[in-house]
């Protein structure tokens, strides 16, 4: 379908198949709704049937029926593109068929053919007010993305005044300033949330300490996603709370000490942590709900309307209303966002353990179809790069797509060529076979947990950004918890990338927690009694399986077994870059090809083992 990032043929080839269809459609349509809503009806049934013609052609390619997207998904996704695109052109054949009325009863009597002649004026004046929609159309183009070569040169220039210690996106990879591929590996920790506190009894997060850094650094994970609240970060406007700031740089101050990275995440679960008054009347379908987290109040507009959830927390008529506020900058408190990510980047902007900045958590899609959330997110996130980078902050911006992809395992995501920052990472969150609706009903998976990785690397390689899941786990209690994330252990390792799951600790008040007999997350808690419970060894074990925190150049392979491992990689330039965990008490037995100056140090909970690398190069361990 049509889209101004796709490029001019894409347009013109949309406008061209909606006319095929449209046409044919004016006469039956325009004879029982006349006027200018006849031809936008026209347009919109049109739009419709080439988006089953997209969605035919989608079931034959790119493996078809044999793919692990439902045939039944590719024909919602292509009839709502088309219906929507229909419905923002329609104007165009309404015009035409208005047009071609009026010049209908300009003409004498006689003039033209007995039968048909009202369709065949409206066809043609439809098709002239396609040519003038391709022209229209083709203008847009002309403002989309900026090429790939514009970004690419634009992070040339801005890796040669970056510091080398610190992390940047170079295409399809992170990298350090030495040229060495970086996995990040680790968790999110929501301990620093603004979560709702359901019961006064039961605090709703757990106390951030050293202790869990130096933990995490003993699992060998290098890097923590840390959930932070708009909330409580700035709950007076335009002024940021010191003493929450002040938790922010300690969190980050252990991290550095332990070897860990830190990514800031702003994160919201339902747009803010109000939860339905006690007096709501709430639809049949929807029940009162909790509070979540997220927005301040001042930033908080929902004009009355109910807080009640329809399947879950991200789906509420208050919820929805708020991000529709936020997405068209009502009161400027889209700007207020971004301006604020200003004013923490600059906090940070001298602190190379800070890998980057994940602007906004999981975002709700509002009251607008899908197309339009893609837009308005963008240029929120265009805004937002754009504070970051006037407050001299260069570190990687991660941008998420909506709710949408943790829900269904896909989505469209914010429209690409938003900015022509060049330092970006892709990070959708992989729940695929988790937390995604088709598990929620029992049906086969839409997108498969193996698929679900290529599908987000084509994704990415749309934004010519590398790849990072910002979240993934929360598996459930059933038989196939360990069988699932093995899985996804092996499809991470085959596609050489990172990630950070959810979630280290979880609180028994925390509202995802639900109040149970346990807070769950990696590190567990008993409610009753508030005390540490064995962690969730089975799923650490294979958290923390042998990877190459750091690879000269680029890695061509990678899998692992605990700390049994074999990876690949090639470099251009010689490099003394390469750093590889190990877990386990054993020394770990080496051996490969192009690997020198090798060195094993004992470290919490394993091994770190260095060394140099020239060429293409192997590296086994047993």
């Amino acid at each position: 379908m049509a889209r101004h990032d796709s490029g001019i043929m894409s347009v013109v080839g949309a406008v061209l198949l909606l006319l095929l269809f449209a046409v044919p459609l004016m006469r039956s349509i325009c004879a029982r709704v006349p006027g200018m809503l006849g031809g936008w009806i026209a347009a919109l049934v049109a739009g419709g049937a080439v988006g089953v013609i997209q969605a035919l052609i989608g079931m034959v390619v790119d493996g078809g029926f044999r793919g692990d997207i439902w045939p039944v998904m590719v024909l919602y996704v292509a009839v709502s593109d088309g219906i929507a695109f229909g419905a923002c052109t329609g104007w165009i054949a309404g015009f035409a068929v208005l047009a071609a009325g009026r010049f209908h009863n300009k003409v004498p009597a006689g003039a033209g053919t007995a039968r048909g002649g009202g369709g065949a004026r409206a066809a043609a004046a439809t098709a002239a007010g396609a040519a003038g929609a391709v022209v229209l159309l083709a203008a847009m183009n002309l403002t989309g993305p900026a090429p790939a070569a514009a970004s690419r040169d634009m992070e040339a220039a801005a890796a040669e005044v970056m510091p080398a210690d610190f992390l940047r996106a170079r295409d399809s990879r992170i990298t350090d300033g030495h040229g060495n591929q970086v996995l990040l590996r680790g968790a999110n920790v929501n301990q620093l949330v603004d979560l709702y506190q359901h019961d006064p009894a039961l605090p709703a997060v757990r106390p951030l300490t050293e202790a869990d850094y130096a933990a995490m650094a003993g699992y060998g994970l290098n890097v923590v996603r840390l959930n932070i609240s708009w909330s409580a970060l700035e709950p007076v406007r335009g002024e940021l709370d010191a003493a929450y700031l002040g938790r922010v740089k300690e969190a980050v101050t252990w991290g550095k000490k332990h070897g860990i990275h830190t990514v800031l995440d702003m994160h919201q679960d339902g747009w803010w942590n109000g939860p339905s008054p006690e007096d709501v009347q709430c639809r049949p379908g929807t029940e009162p709900m909790w509070g979540y987290d997220g927005a301040p109040e001042w930033a908080t507009i929902t004009d009355g309307a109910p807080r009640c959830q329809f399947t879950g927390r991200d789906i509420s008529p208050a919820g929805n209303r708020a991000f529709q506020h936020f997405f068209f900058n009502t009161d400027g408190i889209r700007d207020a966002l971004a301006q604020t990510w200003g004013k923490l980047a600059a906090e940070f902007r001298d602190e190379p353990m800070v890998a980057g900045f994940d602007l906004l958590n999981e975002p709700g899609f509002g009251e607008s179809a899908p197309v339009t959330t893609a837009f308005k997110l963008a240029e929120f996130y265009g805004s937002a790069i754009d504070e970051i980078r006037d407050a001299g902050a260069q570190q990687i911006v991660f941008i998420e797509p909506s709710i949408f992809w943790s829900g269904l395992g896909f989505d469209t995501g914010p429209v690409p060529g938003f900015t022509k920052d060049g330092n970006l990472v892709f990070s959708p969150h992989l729940y695929a076979e988790s937390i995604t609706m088709d598990r929620d009903l029992g049906l086969p998976p839409f997108v498969s947990l193996e698929r679900q990785f290529d599908v987000a690397q084509r994704v990415a390689a749309g934004y010519n950004a590398p790849l990072w899941s910002g979240e993934y786990g929360y598996w459930g209690e059933d038989a196939d918890v360990l069988s699932r994330m093995g899985r996804y252990a092996a499809a991470e390792d085959l596609h050489m990338l990172g990630s950070a799951y959810w979630v280290w600790k979880q609180a028994c008040g925390d509202p995802q927690n639900g109040i149970g007999p346990t807070g769950n997350g990696l590190m567990m808690e008993d409610c009753a009694t508030g005390d540490d419970m064995e962690p969730m060894t089975d799923v650490l074990e294979l958290l923390s399986r042998a990877y190459p925190k750091r690879a000269p150049g680029t890695l061509t392979s990678l899998s692992a077994a605990g700390p049994v491992f074999e990876l690949a990689g090639s470099t251009a330039e010689p490099s003394c870059g390469l750093e590889v965990w190990i877990p386990g008490k054993a020394r770990p037995a080496l051996d490969g090809t192009g690997v020198t100056g090798v060195k094993l140090s004992r470290v919490q909970g394993g091994w770190s083992m260095t060394g140099c690398a020239e060429g293409s190069y192997t590296l086994n361990g047993r």
